[in-house]
């Protein structure tokens, strides 16, 4: 708990300030059950198809808000990651960056795997992440930085998404009716990564094996069929939406409120001010 005066420590519990209010929620909740790793994990994300903004700062500093007054009011440890999802394709070519004709032959492909324009940094997704750490770091803001790419080729989420893999068929059923009906055709909580043209593919599953913990994508005219088993092993895989959520809040610790997914670490990016997203 921090080191506050008695006259501060008292107005506490009845703050009415919306970190105070979000962070009395989580007291709450750990009243009976502290988390089993031994602290809270709060988490914002970062897209690096472009360079941090203002609304980059919005999302860190709204969770930085409610995790320092988590700790005004509890003891139990906090941690701050802020991830970047640089498994994602290149969508849309940025207007402020040079060398856009180039970057333009890489639309689709993972941005770590895209040349960096700058020509300062391993790729383009590398050069935004330093970006990110930089205007972060400016503004003396306290979070550890972590990479999508690192986590998924170096197997940290293989487990994860082999239990997407088993509830595929529960995922799905919330995630259609939140989808047009041409994306619902193609749609499927894993992103694979083709191996002949490195895109990242928004393809359906076509098959899988709850037992065996296999499944296959198929890509149509391009003939790409490729087990996710092997995706993975091979460092070929990304989840999406709801599903890359959820995928790290299983992949990165104990769920100690039950079996399917965690309630131990608070989101606050992309939500309205005031909201805690789990």
């Amino acid at each position: 708990m921090s080191a506050l005066s008695a006259e501060i420590q008292q107005a506490l519990p009845t703050a009415r300030a919306w970190p105070f209010e979000e962070a009395r929620k989580l007291v709450e909740r750990f009243a009976k059950k502290p988390p089993e790793k031994g602290y809270v994990l709060f988490e914002t994300g970062y897209g690096p198809s472009g360079l941090p903004h203002i609304g980059t700062f919005g999302e860190v500093a709204r969770t930085s808000m409610v995790r320092h007054a988590f700790e005004a009011i509890s003891d139990i440890p906090t941690r701050l990651f802020c991830f970047s999802d640089d498994m994602d394709g290149l969508r849309k070519v940025p207007d402020n960056i040079p060398n856009k004709e180039m970057v333009t032959q890489h639309l689709g492909k993972s941005l770590t795997t895209i040349p960096d324009p700058f020509g300062t940094h391993e790729s383009f997704g590398h050069h935004n992440n330093a970006r990110l750490r930089g205007f972060l770091d400016s503004f003396g803001f306290q979070y550890e930085f972590q990479s999508a790419t690192d986590w998924y080729k170096s197997g940290r989420f293989d487990a994860t998404l082999l239990k997407v893999l088993q509830h595929y068929d529960e995922i799905m059923a919330v995630m259609l009716p939140t989808l047009g009906d041409e994306r619902q055709s193609t749609y499927s909580p894993f992103l694979p990564v083709s191996p002949k043209t490195g895109r990242v593919l928004q393809v359906p599953l076509i098959s899988r094996d709850r037992v065996s913990g296999r499944g296959r994508h198929d890509a149509g005219g391009s003939g790409y069929r490729r087990s996710l088993q092997a995706a993975m092993e091979a460092g070929l895989g990304n989840a999406l939406g709801r599903a890359r959520r959820r995928l790290r809040n299983v992949g990165q610790g104990p769920d100690p409120f039950g079996p399917a997914w965690p309630e131990d670490r608070t989101h606050l990016g992309r939500q309205p001010a005031g909201r805690v997203q789990l």
